[in-house]
C-alpha cells in the first residue's frame, strides 16, 4: 500500500494551481498582443520561426518535474510487508517497586536506578512480545498497558521515581494481583510477570496472589535489586539517612527467600540482581522458553518500506534537462 512519510508537503501542490493560471493568462496575453498589433499577416511573418507548440510544451515539462518534486519530498513509499504484521509471543507485565526502600545505595547507583537500567536493556530484548509496565509501593499502578510496542517502555521509565506512589510500604500482594489483572483472564498460558523489587514485603496478600497468578497460568520471574547485608536509606531531600520512631538508622535488606517462593511457586525462577548483561540474558532466555502465542501487531513503526524517492529525484532531474533542450524556435529546414 502507498502511503506518504511527510504528507504536509502534498499541500505544495495547490501552490501549482497559480503556476498554471498564470501560464494560461499568458498565452491568453500573447494572442491579444498580436490581435493588437494589426496586420495578422506581417505578425504571423515576423513569428514564423516561434513554436507555440514547443513553448507549451517547456511548460507542461516544468509542470510535471514540479508535480514529481512534490512527491518526492513527501517521502512516496510502499510497505514492504504484505498484510498485518504478525510474530510470536507472550505477554509480559513488568512490575517495579519504587518505594522508598529502593533509595538504598547497597548496589550502585541506587536500587531503583539499577532496576530501571535493567528495565530499559531487557525492552530492546522483548521486541516479538507483549509487555505492560506498572509501578508500586503501598499501593501499584498501571503505568503502560499491554502493548506490542515494547520501546514504549522507554519513555515512562525516564519519569518514574520514589514520589509516583503517595502510599508508602511495599505491597506486593497487590501488585501482583493488578498484573494479574491486566493480562488476559482467558488464556491460560503465554504469561508472565518479571518482578524487580528488594522484597521487603509487609503484605498479607501475596500468598493468595500467587496462588492466583498460578491459576491463571502465570509463570512470574523475580529480580532481587539489593544485597542481604542491606544499607540505610538516604532521603534524597534532607540528604539524611531514614530514622525509625526510636530514633535507630533504617537498615533496608534484600529478602530472597519471599522472592524465591513468590518465582518457584508459579513455576517462574529468581534472579539476584549483580551483573546487568547476565540478568537480560537470563531473563530473555527463560522468556523465549514459555510456549508462544500468535501476536498481530497493529503499530506500523517497525514495518519496512520500499522508498521511491530515488527514482522520483532521478525523474525529476531528467525532467529537467529535457526541458533545457527544448527550444521555442521551430527547426529551420535547409
Amino acid at each position: 500500500m502507498l502511503s506518504f512519510e511527510n504528507s504536509t508537503y502534498l499541500w505544495w501542490l495547490l501552490a501549482l494551481v497559480p503556476v498554471v493560471f498564470l501560464f494560461v493568462s499568458v498565452i491568453k496575453w500573447k494572442q491579444q498582443v498580436k490581435k493588437n498589433l494589426g496586420d495578422a499577416v506581417l505578425i504571423k511573418r515576423l513569428t514564423a520561426k516561434y513554436s507555440p507548440r514547443l513553448f507549451r510544451i517547456k511548460f507542461y515539462v516544468i509542470i510535471i518535474a514540479l508535480f514529481i518534486g512534490i512527491f518526492t519530498l513527501s517521502n512516496l513509499r510502499k510497505s514492504a510487508n504484505r498484510g498485518v504484521e504478525q510474530s510470536s509471543g507472550i505477554d509480559i507485565i513488568i512490575a517495579l517497586d519504587v518505594s522508598k526502600s529502593m533509595l538504598s545505595q547497597d548496589i550502585k547507583p541506587t536500587r531503583i536506578d539499577r532496576a530501571k537500567q535493567l528495565i530499559n536493556q531487557l525492552t530492546d530484548n522483548l521486541y516479538n512480545n507483549r509487555v505492560g509496565l506498572e509501578v508500586f509501593a503501598g499501593q501499584a499502578i498501571l503505568q503502560m498497558p499491554l502493548t506490542d510496542d515494547v520501546g514504549a517502555i522507554k519513555m515512562y521509565l525516564s519519569n518514574i521515581n520514589t514520589d509516583m506512589v503517595p502510599i508508602a510500604g511495599t505491597a506486593i500482594g497487590d501488585a501482583l494481583n493488578l498484573a494479574n489483572n491486566a493480562l488476559d483472564s482467558n488464556d491460560r498460558k503465554h504469561k508472565a510477570v518479571i518482578l524487580l523489587t528488594d522484597g521487603e514485603d509487609h503484605d498479607a496478600k501475596t500468598e493468595d496472589a500467587v496462588k492466583n497468578l498460578y491459576n491463571h497460568g502465570v509463570v512470574v520471574f523475580t529480580v532481587g535489586i539489593g544485597t542481604a547485608q542491606g544499607s540505610p536509606i538516604l532521603d534524597p531531600v534532607t540528604n539524611e539517612y531514614k530514622k525509625d520512631k526510636d530514633g535507630n538508622t533504617v537498615i533496608s535488606k534484600l529478602n530472597e527467600k519471599e522472592l524465591q517462593n513468590i518465582a518457584s511457586s508459579t513455576g517462574g525462577s529468581y534472579l539476584l540482581l549483580n551483573n546487568d548483561a547476565t540478568a537480560v540474558k537470563t531473563i530473555t532466555s527463560k522468556i523465549n522458553a514459555i510456549e508462544k502465542k500468535l501476536i498481530v501487531s497493529g503499530k506500523v513503526g517497525n514495518r519496512q518500506y520500499f522508498y521511491y524517492f530515488p527514482y522520483l529525484i532521478a525523474l525529476v532531474l531528467l525532467l529537467l534537462v529535457i526541458e533545457l533542450f527544448i527550444p521555442e524556435r521551430k527547426k529551420e529546414l535547409v
